[in-house]
This record gives structure tokens, sequence and C-alpha cells, in this order.
């Protein structure tokens, strides 16, 4: 008799869930992660560095996303990741050129099943916003991104994308001043962070094909860590 109620009870929150999609009604998003960043250009910076950099430096950029917890679009994504690697005309962040077309590449975690790759995708096109629009390419890799003592504030952080992509932070440290009129010059690439913390990029790394380049940006103020908490 349990053995009934139970199944019997299976078949109705699928039936419910395949209601639920056939009449078109929302499935719900929620994640929780980690976010990490590294460009070819100094984000944490004086504007006398910014102004010498900008439209020659910072048009390339790494970024991605780990799902410690949640679903997206009713698909579990739990512990996966997804980078985004792109390359656009001007600096990214430059205000003076608001339209900035650009290629992307997108480094998806292979140890996703088909449907969790292309929520994957989804995820990233949304926190991504007009930076992930022409995507050129899409790839599978192992992907690991790890926080030290999970705690963004301490700035270690490490991202490895198979051999496509790689990242690896520490904290800012008064020997970083160059100017002394350091601040957050340009905002984190990606949309709908909780928090976001400037690092110091030991490592920015892109050995990748599909954007006509790869780079190897180490030693640079280029990088930051966040959170976010979508729901959508």
């Amino acid at each position: 008799m349990l053995l009934k109620s139970v199944c019997a009870g299976v078949f109705v929150s699928a039936l419910s869930a395949s209601v639920s999609l056939a009449a078109g009604l929302p499935v719900h998003s929620s994640v929780t992660g980690n976010y990490i960043e590294a460009r070819t250009a100094d984000v944490w910076t004086g504007p006398c560095f910014a102004n010498g950099e900008v439209e020659m430096n910072g048009k390339e950029a790494i970024f991605g996303w780990k799902i410690n917890q949640g679903a997206w679009h009713g698909v579990n994504l739990d512990g996966l990741s997804v980078v985004g690697v792109v390359r656009t005309e001007h600096t990214l962040g430059n205000v003076s050129e608001p339209v900035n077309p650009g290629r992307a590449v997108l480094i998806v975690d292979s140890r996703a099943n088909a449907e969790q790759r292309l929520e994957l995708q989804s995820f990233a096109r949304y926190m991504g916003g007009d930076l992930l629009q022409d995507v050129v390419k899409v790839t599978y890799a192992p992907i690991e991104l790890t926080i030290e003592n999970g705690n963004i504030h301490g700035g270690a952080a490490k991202l490895e994308a198979g051999s496509l992509a790689a990242i690896e932070t520490r904290a800012l440290n008064e020997g970083d001043k160059h100017c002394g009129n350091e601040m957050v010059f340009y905002p984190p690439l990606s949309a709908k962070l909780d928090h976001a913390m400037p690092a110091f990029a030991e490592t920015n790394s892109y050995q990748g094909s599909g954007l006509d380049e790869t780079w190897s940006a180490p030693y640079r103020r280029s990088g930051f860590l966040g959170t976010f908490h979508v729901t959508e």
C-alpha cells in the first residue's frame, strides 16, 4: 500500500510538471553561486592609467560562473559552471563607445548532460547580456572554479576550463597602488551580481579558438570576484 502511495505521488508530481509546461506556465529559476573575471586592462586603477590604456588594451576578457545550488528553467545545475570569453572592437567598459561589437566563445561544463548544457548556455547569455549575443563557438571542457575558503573578500580564486582558459587571482594590496588614486574604474562585466570585489589577476589566459586571437595577460589589476543569487 505504501509503495502504491509513493508511486502515485511521483506520478502526480510528474503529471503536474507536464501540465505546467504544456500550458506554457513559467518554470521557476533560482540559482546561487560565485563569479570570476579577468580582462586585458586594469579594472582597479587610477584615471591616468585608465586613459593610457583605453582603446589600446582591455578588448578581451574571460568571465565565468559556478552555480553552487539551484535550477534554471526547472533544470538542476548544482555544482556546474560555464565560462564566456569575449573579444570586442573597443575597450570593455569604455563609456565613450556605448556600442561595442564583439564576438564570444562559450565554454560549457563537460560534466553536464545535454539538457543541463543548454540551460548553462541560457544562463550565461542572461548574465552576460550583450557581450554574449554573438556567440561564434560553443565548446565543452571540465571546469573548476574555486574560491579560497569560500570568501571572495580574501581575493584568492582559481578558474580552469580544461586547457582553454585560466584565471588565478589574489587580493589587492598596498604594493599594487601606482598613483594613489586607484578605484574600481570599470564595473564587472556580468549583470545580476549581489556583490563584487576587484582582485589582482596573476593568470589570465585564453588558448582556445573562435576569436582569431589567444592571449596571456598575467600580473594585472584586472580581476573581479563576485557572488550571485538570481531568481527569474
